[in-house]
């Protein structure tokens, strides 16, 4: 069973599939990996630090023997023609946003899964790489927040006469959110939070936020929240436009799985914000939570400055690998048993995560 481990080609991804502490994990299934030249340069791990792996100078001869491909981003059209028929292949496939590739795997008779597609039981928190990854987003996003807001976050008592800490507004309180409150908390902010979620209060206030009462329940599947309806937005926008008001950094988190992200910030209430307040929008991969957010770029708008993040987890590129790593090889241990694929379609976690096998799409692509 051979297990291929390419260079990720995505434009500023930096993430490699599997680090070199989990090599011997993969070997003890019986595997043989085959690691493409500099596949881990960019996160830190040089090539030698991988023991035990066969080296291939090219994507190319790395495809061409390999059974099992492990990748971090969906890999592109070019890649899956290079692809063996037959071939597994294991990532964040983000089939929403390719479906053109999802459609090529299944053409080419790849079976491919998808892990931000895993159930959400408790069987498959080991390998939840959506969670895994969100903490490390929710992590950096205070941090760049803390950067670009010209003031500090924490109190200060001085020669020069007190300084009072900044407030910081986290809008969504999953892992990502949650992890941003903490951070921010940690750095001495005032910490506000909104989840229409009611079941996020208890975890919000452990972490030392204060929860913004509004009256909306909309818990949807999952432990993600549903969209709202259009009387629920006007109540949420009515609202929230004192507490954005009021901060000085804001932090989005909202997703709503194979939607578009909602429009929770509007136009109006970034103009209200004081001059020099920040909003750091990690839902700009899905169009963002803020009105005037645009992916990959950083703008200001009326001296408020809005940065709109993609791939925060590649900045930290080396943790991220290493808890990425590790969601894949549990999930490779389903199916490979003394380096032998055995698929149990009965596994809901094989069964839910599946995109394409036998020449079939098995999940539409949302």
């Amino acid at each position: 069973m051979r297990i291929a481990i390419p260079k990720e080609i995505s434009s500023g991804e930096n993430r490699v599939a599997l680090v070199p502490t989990l090599v011997s994990n993969l070997t003890q299934l019986g595997c043989q990996i085959l690691l493409e030249k500099g596949a881990g340069l960019n996160a830190h791990f040089r090539d030698e630090d991988y023991v035990g792996v066969e080296l291939h100078d090219s994507a190319q001869s790395l495809y061409q023997n390999a059974d099992v491909i492990l990748k971090v981003e969906s890999p592109t059209q070019d890649e899956i023609k290079l692809f063996k028929k037959d071939a597994i292949v294991i990532g964040m496939l983000s089939p929403g946003r390719y479906p053109d590739r999802v459609q090529a795997m299944s053409e080419q008779h790849i079976t491919s899964f998808a892990l931000e597609n895993l159930p959400r039981i408790s069987r498959a928190q080991v390998m939840d790489a959506l969670s895994s990854q969100a903490t490390i987003t929710g992590y950096k996003a205070a941090l760049l927040a803390a950067n670009f807001l010209p003031r500090f976050f924490p109190m200060l008592t001085t020669a020069a006469g007190t300084i009072r800490p900044a407030t910081v507004l986290v809008i969504g309180a999953g892992v990502a959110g949650l992890q941003a409150i903490a951070t921010a908390h940690r750095l001495g902010a005032i910490v506000r939070a909104y989840d229409i979620r009611p079941a996020a209060r208890e975890q919000v206030e452990s972490l030392g936020a204060k929860m913004i009462n509004i009256d909306i329940h909309a818990e949807g599947t999952g432990g993600y929240a549903r969209e709202l309806t259009e009387e629920e937005k006007q109540k949420q926008t009515q609202a929230l436009a004192n507490a954005v008001k009021d901060a000085d950094a804001v932090i989005t988190t909202a997703l709503i799985p194979g939607k578009s992200a909602p429009k929770i910030i509007t136009t109006a209430m970034v103009e209200s914000m004081k001059p020099g307040s920040v909003i750091i929008d990690i839902a700009a991969i899905a169009g963002g939570n803020c009105e005037l957010t645009q992916a990959h770029q950083t703008v200001t708008h009326q001296g408020v400055i809005i940065n709109g993040p993609v791939n925060l987890p590649s900045m930290l590129a080396k943790d991220a690998s290493i808890m990425y790593a590790k969601n894949v090889v549990s999930f490779l241990s389903l199916f490979i048993k003394e380096g032998k694929i055995n698929i149990d379609w009965e596994d809901p976690i094989l069964a839910q995560s599946v995109l394409t096998h036998d020449g079939k799409m098995l999940q539409k692509a949302s």
